[in-house]
């Protein structure tokens, strides 16, 4: 979710989002690529498909996914890990200020990238589809709950960035009409990769294990 908003600003009139099943993906949205985890370690691929160029080309897009999920994390914070509905001040800066959504698409990327390093290379496109359906339905749910709690601003956000394509120009673009309250700064480093932490220690333990997939 790219919006926070503190529990001051929340309307007492406004009634809660009804959960529906985009509400339920949100909460589990951890275990959702756990299937396909499953598949890329267990079904066998021949060790010369693809010769080097197919986990070279994984492995960088695993990079860039990562990369694009460490951008959004420094500027949005811990925040990202909540499995609740809180939220905190909008966020429309660093990647946020060209798509709505980096994270999902860092993560989209990341599973990508794996499938690939693992020469399951016909694994790639499925994995994206099923998971872009998987959080299509989110971000549906998520929408609805911002637009409910932030208003305006959130309107205002939805018309100036798109949802999942990015969206370049001038930085100007990026400027709200509607006042808000706008994080001033990113996060140190230091908090980011501290935030991170548990999905980089996922890709490591992901990248050993198909290291031992590869040699047994």
């Amino acid at each position: 979710m790219s919006d926070r908003t503190s529990p001051d600003s929340i309307s007492a009139d406004r009634p809660p989002v009804k959960a529906d099943f985009g509400g339920w993906l949100f909460r589990h949205r951890t275990a959702l690529p756990l299937p396909i985890a499953a598949a890329i370690l267990a079904i066998p691929a021949r060790n010369d498909v693809g010769g080097a160029a197919l986990p070279a080309a994984g492995v960088a897009v695993t990079i860039v996914g990562e990369a694009i999920r460490l951008w959004g994390v420094r500027h949005i914070g811990a925040v990202s890990r909540t499995r609740s509905e809180r939220l905190g001040p909008l966020i429309d800066s660093g990647p946020f200020a060209y798509v709505r959504n980096p994270l999902y698409i860092g993560n989209m990327l990341l599973w990508v990238g794996f499938a690939l390093t693992a020469r399951l290379w016909w694994l790639a496109p499925i994995a994206f589809a099923l998971l872009a359906i998987e959080y299509h339905l989110i971000v549906r749910w998520e929408e609805q709950l911002l637009i409910q709690r932030i208003g305006d601003g959130y309107r205002d956000y939805m018309r100036r960035v798109p949802r999942w394509v990015p969206r370049f120009g001038l930085p100007s673009e990026s400027v709200s009409s509607v006042p808000s309250s706008v994080a001033s700064a990113p996060f140190p480093w230091s908090e980011t990769v501290f935030s991170e932490r548990g999905t980089l220690m996922a890709m490591a333990a992901g990248y050993l294990l198909l290291w031992l997939k590869a040699r047994f």
